[in-house]
């Protein structure tokens, strides 16, 4: 019988995410393809350091030894790299210990047309064409922060630790293009009279709603998954959001509704392991405390025609 992924929660990760090639991507930018090809060939036997998704995916592949099957989170390689550039990446899997056996690899092609035929629930790439591409086909994704100017603070592994933004990420982007077309108080006005009518899923709803199936599988006292919402979100704007959780039938360990304020100090405190913003001014500043990665809006969007017209 052939191997399923259709019941695990299945992570692609492409390689820059998975570990730290700040010097081979700026030969690739600066040198070429073929520089860069020559560069890993020549390095194989060096160690790469971890990245800024390296804790996210030990701590979730480390959900497995809560199953006497191992059935329950799969991590898959997905790569520009080609074949014969692959192996440095796969000698620091191995060095590491951990558990990734499959890749793809793709030699500079798109991985869009993958990520649906791996059953991907998540996919985290420093590459925004393929993320979009990702987000316009229903998957979450998000571009991962490498300009980080602290490096990744090392967390333990033994709680996966996940913070949200609210609008364009958990929830779609209709409330949050009200206020960026009317303002605040037209934005608040919106959330007051619909209060009771749960928010449409955004891209990262689904992936919230398995997580929540595993904590629920897992336990709840001492589960070792935490999820927060981090949102610039306040009261009255803050019911609607606490229903259509409700609405959902998923649970969010914590929640921080900031009303504007600065979320980076809060996202340390938190311990997150990665956090997931759809506006890079709150990814670039919480990614100098923990790993952070944009969600780009979808192509056929509201936001994303806000921000066009307002772009011409």
């Amino acid at each position: 019988m052939a191997y399923k992924l259709d019941k695990k929660m299945v992570i692609g990760v492409s390689s820059r995410a998975l570990f730290d090639l700040t010097v081979e991507n700026e030969i690739f930018e600066t040198q070429g393809v073929q520089a860069y090809c020559s560069y890993q060939i020549e390095h194989e036997q060096d160690i790469l350091r971890p990245g800024p998704g390296f804790q996210l995916i030990k701590s979730l592949l480390k959900l497995n030894e809560y199953s006497q099957d191992n059935d329950l989170v799969e991590v898959i390689v997905m790569s520009r790299n080609s074949p014969d550039t692959s192996l440095r990446v796969f000698n620091a899997i191995a060095h590491y210990g951990l558990a990734i056996t499959r890749s793809v690899l793709v030699s500079g092609a798109s991985l869009a047309p993958y990520l649906a035929a791996f059953h991907t629930d998540l996919f985290l790439s420093a590459y925004e064409d393929d993320v979009q591409s990702a987000i316009d086909s229903g998957i979450a994704a998000g571009i991962i922060c490498t300009e980080r100017t602290a490096q990744v603070i090392p967390m333990p592994t033994s709680q996966i630790r996940l913070a949200f933004d609210g609008d364009a990420v958990l929830f779609a982007d209709d409330s949050e293009l009200i206020f960026k077309e009317r303002g605040l108080d037209a934005f608040e006005e919106n959330e007051r009279v619909h209060a009771r009518e749960p928010l449409a899923e955004g891209p990262f709803a689904q992936f919230l709603k398995k997580l929540s199936d595993l904590q629920r599988e897992l336990g709840t006292e001492n589960c070792p998954i935490r999820t927060a919402l981090v949102t610039s979100r306040s009261a009255p704007a803050h019911e609607r959001v606490i229903r259509t959780m409700r609405a959902w039938n998923v649970r969010v360990d914590e929640a921080f509704f900031l009303g504007g304020l600065e979320k980076k100090d809060v996202l340390k405190a938190f311990g997150a392991q990665i956090f997931f913003d759809d506006q890079s001014v709150h990814t670039l500043s919480a990614a100098q405390a923990v790993p952070a990665a944009r969600v780009p809006y979808s192509s056929n969007g509201g936001m994303r025609r806000y921000k066009q017209a307002a772009e011409m």
